[in-house]
């Protein structure tokens, strides 16, 4: 399931998402989900959040 609407996002979910030092590369970064930043519904590029390690990216995949 991709990270473009924020209703499929839960907090304690487990994502992959993308850093912004990663966007060009297209690393991927695997967590849970602590807070959802983005508060509009939907997102083209993913919905941004911070993970229970304190990182903050934009969701490409919920697991």
């Amino acid at each position: 399931m991709s990270g473009t609407i924020r209703d499929d996002i839960r907090i304690g979910a487990s994502v992959k998402i993308v850093l912004k030092k990663d966007q060009r590369s297209g690393i991927l970064t695997s967590g849970i989900v602590k807070d959802i930043l983005t508060k509009s519904p939907n997102h083209p590029h993913g919905i941004k959040v911070r993970l229970q390690s304190g990182d903050v990216g934009r969701v490409k995949v919920i697991d």
